[in-house]
């Protein structure tokens, strides 16, 4: 049987930048970012590095007929929502780029001068051509270094990124978004700088050197947004959270520092179903024991965050908790997402010590002997937090001070009003399982 087609028809990305052999920056960075954004991806290569995690080797421009060639041809034949620039390497290149503008929607420029790793990507000579380039943006994105080379100002803090921001503005560009990561600080302070509004953006920092691709997934994440029909506040915001994500889930691969984690989202999503299926594997094992002892008055809450978690709504939990009813104990609802969030903020707060702690179960609070039997040590949060407007990040945080490791439960005394509690943590739905039929199995009955 001849089956009848259904095509899709997502927004078309155009990424004019140079091709990075290692795959976390440039071309490879950009598709991988755009298509993950439910876009369709076109390009434009200016460049091919012999590149990877640890550096620049070599790179070879392609001559500039050959980039207008591709440019032509993908705007001959494709209705361009949005495009993006990255590594132009010559004045040649951005002044054809510029005489190109007028046909190039939703203009993201990435001024991209030096690679992550420190090699130079962009002749000296060519950072003149970029103020007229800049002028015929939507947005442009430099880091604090290009920032300083095309407003010749210093950046140290938010109040220099702003004015820097003000200056690539007067220059022409309809917004610019002055990055945060080379400025020193606990916090990424990103500024946003129209003509009429200054906005900032703030996430903590990840400890980490693998921010490979970093520059290129964000202006590729906005650029993507924007042909969605997102304005362009929504379009950064969202480009910022991704590349917050993809930084803290960076991907391990080369010798070098790694690469950030283009589909971070993508895979997350993905994963929201399993996640869910496993919370209800956990209720299924533990309500088939008598579970009683073990069931605190408000409930027993069971959740799992997806493997990528950043917030409550990315957790997974019983919808009214594991309650005692007449025929033992039972969930009141199905699982849903959001459907605990304090737990959830509990978990989360320990993932922010061990990512890999997935899953929790609140039990009521056992005693020693049970607590002595788990494969694991155990922390306990401070009395300074037993007060009942504690919140669960602060209660997490006082059971961490001191603690080597990642504990496989944490002790929550409760206060006047609050009952106490044990949060039982596992990687997994099996482990989780196990750990509490292990404190069932040492509770008096």
């Amino acid at each position: 049987m001849q089956r009848t087609e259904s095509p899709v028809t997502p927004p078309v990305v155009l990424t004019i930048a140079g091709s990075d052999s290692g795959g976390g920056a440039g071309i490879q960075a950009d598709l991988k970012t755009i298509e993950a954004g439910g876009a369709f991806g076109t390009s434009a290569v200016t460049s091919v590095t012999a590149q990877n995690t640890a550096g620049v080797q070599g790179s070879h421009l392609l001559p500039t007929e050959d980039i207008a060639a591709q440019i032509r041809a993908v705007l001959d034949d494709f209705d361009v929502a949005a495009v993006k620039t990255g590594m132009l390497a010559t004045g040649d290149v951005v002044d054809l780029v510029v005489e190109r503008a007028g046909d190039l929607p939703g203009l993201v420029v990435d001024p991209v001068m030096v690679a992550t790793s420190g090699d130079r990507l962009l002749a000296r000579e060519a950072e003149d051509a970029y103020e007229e380039l800049v002028a015929e943006s939507a947005v442009v994105t430099p880091n604090a270094d290009e920032a300083a080379v095309l407003t010749g100002r210093d950046i140290d803090d938010p109040d220099d990124a702003a004015a820097a921001g003000r200056d690539l503005v007067e220059m022409g560009a309809d917004a610019a978004l002055v990055k945060g990561g080379h400025v020193p600080g606990d916090a990424v302070v990103d500024v946003l700088v129209t003509a009429e509004t200054t906005t900032t953006y703030r996430h903590d920092r990840v400890d980490t050197d693998a921010t490979h691709g970093s520059g290129c997934t964000l202006s590729a994440a906005i650029a993507t947004r924007l042909a969605h029909g997102d304005d362009l506040r929504s379009a950064v915001a969202s480009g910022i959270d991704l590349l917050s994500r993809a930084v803290r889930y960076n991907l391990d691969v080369g010798d070098g520092p790694g690469a950030v984690h283009h589909t971070v989202e993508l895979r997350d999503a993905a994963a929201r179903e399993e996640t869910s299926e496993a919370v209800e594997s956990v209720v299924a094992a533990l309500t088939g024991n008598e579970l009683a002892p073990l069931v605190p008055e408000s409930g027993m809450a069971v959740a799992a965050a997806t493997p990528y978690a950043e917030r409550p709504d990315e957790v997974a939990a019983v919808d009214g908790r594991v309650t005692l009813t007449m025929a033992g104990p039972r969930p009141n609802h199905g699982v849903r997402f959001g459907a605990e969030p304090e737990l959830a903020r509990s978990l989360l707060a320990v993932r922010e010590r061990d990512p890999s702690r997935r899953f929790a179960v609140t039990c009521r609070l056992p005693d020693d002997t049970a607590l002595d039997a788990l494969d694991g040590a155990v922390a306990s949060v401070a009395d300074s937090e037993r007060e009942a407007d504690a919140t669960p990040e602060a209660r997490v945080e006082t059971a961490f001070e001191g603690f080597e490791g990642s504990p496989v439960a944490v002790v929550d005394p409760g206060a006047v009003g609050v009952e106490g509690r044990l949060l039982v943590l596992a990687d997994g739905a099996a482990t989780v399982t196990e750990r509490v039929e292990t404190i069932l199995e040492h509770t008096e009955q």
